[in-house]
């Protein structure tokens, strides 16, 4: 049994205790549990579990493990899910996802502007096989809702959208899902759960790329699915104990360590970010500034209604295109040049030419994705000394 009840906890609390079960050696930290697979009391015992299925129990470490489980466990405590499932990456679980739900004559609605690789997931590989995809304005529920078809199975949006920090009404969204008999899911990887819990406003699943916030430090790739017992232990379960997108219990035991530290993280990103947004708009190099944090943003209410603080990314266009970016990214001294995101250090990306390079151009621009567009990563370092790297690139 759990030693913690997350019932009616904070979610302080329950990212530090949710999930964790002590075993005979009595250890504070949890355990981990780096085996292959686990032993039956008998042949009749090793029967009923490998022919069942429930999960519940420790079978083999491809669908099994009591690190695995102890941060799904934690993570969909956190979110305010029944189960979650843990993947290799964010993009085996968006693909564990789809591939769970969706079936050859389906239809799947998404949002214009996402992540480069959803993008390419759902336009270049699903279609391959029979599943018709359309992308929409994120910001148009009208648009949406005219885009439903009998066959639309899922509707999957980011929300803040990367770059783009576009916010998506989700409460609107799963109104009209569910209208339509269909299941909407979330990323909310920019956002974690101690930001949005976007189950809370009707959504069916939430989408988590554990690599970013969720880690806080760029060590370990993973991802994870959270929503309802019967969609997680059913399908979505199936899939994975039978294609194998597996996270590995080291990576998990990593995420847990993580989750203990992500309010105090996220708080610390939140307002680091905000320094930065508005210091940007007073720079006379930058165009414009993508911030839900900024009272400038286009859906500045919707977001503070949904999330407690606008996030710790920051995206901005510079006068000048891509020359202009590329020689920032190349003159900063202290900033990250990398694709990775939600890190204790701040990061910094050309997306036009990095993560979004291999959607096409079309695509990039009718998401807004300029090639003056440079996305930062608020990390945990100065502000102050975040500023002065930026400012003598800029000057620079």
């Amino acid at each position: 049994m759990q030693d913690f009840d997350p019932l009616d906890k904070q979610s302080d609390s329950i990212a530090v205790r949710a999930g964790q079960r002590r075993s005979q050696e009595r250890e504070h930290a949890e355990a981990l549990y780096l085996t292959s697979s686990f032993v039956f009391e008998n042949a009749e015992q090793a029967a009923d579990m490998f022919g069942g299925d429930s999960c519940d129990e420790n079978i083999y470490s491809r669908f099994t493990n009591p690190t695995v489980r102890n941060f799904q466990e934690r993570l969909a405590a956190l979110e305010g899910g029944e189960a979650c499932v843990a993947t290799a990456s964010g993009m085996s679980a968006v693909m564990t996802l789809c591939l769970s739900t969706l079936k050859a004559g389906d239809h799947l609605l998404a949002s214009k502007g996402m992540f480069g690789s959803t993008t390419n997931l759902f336009t270049k590989y699903l279609t391959r096989w029979g599943i018709e995809v359309d992308l929409v304005s994120l910001t148009d529920v009208e648009a949406w809702r005219a885009a439903m078809r009998p066959e639309t199975k899922l509707l999957f949006v980011e929300t803040p959208t990367n770059p783009l920090m576009e916010t998506a009404d989700i409460a609107a969204l799963a109104e009209v899902a569910h209208a339509g008999g269909a299941l909407l899911a979330v990323d909310n990887c920019f956002c974690t759960p101690m930001l949005q819990k976007p189950l809370s406003l009707g959504a069916d699943v939430v989408v988590h790329s554990a690599t970013k916030y969720l880690d806080g430090q760029g060590r370990c790739v993973g991802g994870a699915l959270v929503g309802s017992k019967a969609l997680m232990d059913g399908e979505v379960m199936g899939f994975l104990r039978t294609c194998g997108p597996t996270m590995s219990a080291f990576n998990a035991w990593v995420f847990l360590k993580g989750l203990e530290t992500l309010h105090l993280r996220m708080r610390a990103h939140c307002e680091g970010a905000l320094a930065i947004a508005e210091w940007l708009q007073s720079r006379p190099e930058v165009a414009a500034v993508h911030y839900p944090g900024l009272v400038s943003h286009p859906q500045h209410a919707l977001a503070m209604r949904q999330q407690s603080a606008g996030g710790g990314m920051v995206s901005f266009e510079l006068n000048g295109g891509q020359d202009a970016a590329w020689r920032l990214i190349d003159g900063v001294k202290m900033l990250s040049r990398t694709g990775n995101l939600g890190d204790a250090k701040t990061t910094i990306t050309h997306p036009a030419s990095t993560t979004h390079a291999r959607i096409s151009a079309e695509q990039r621009a009718e998401s807004g994705i300029v090639d003056g567009l440079i996305r930062l990563s608020v990390g945990l370092e100065s502000v102050q000394d975040i500023q002065a790297d930026i400012a003598a690139a800029l000057e620079a």
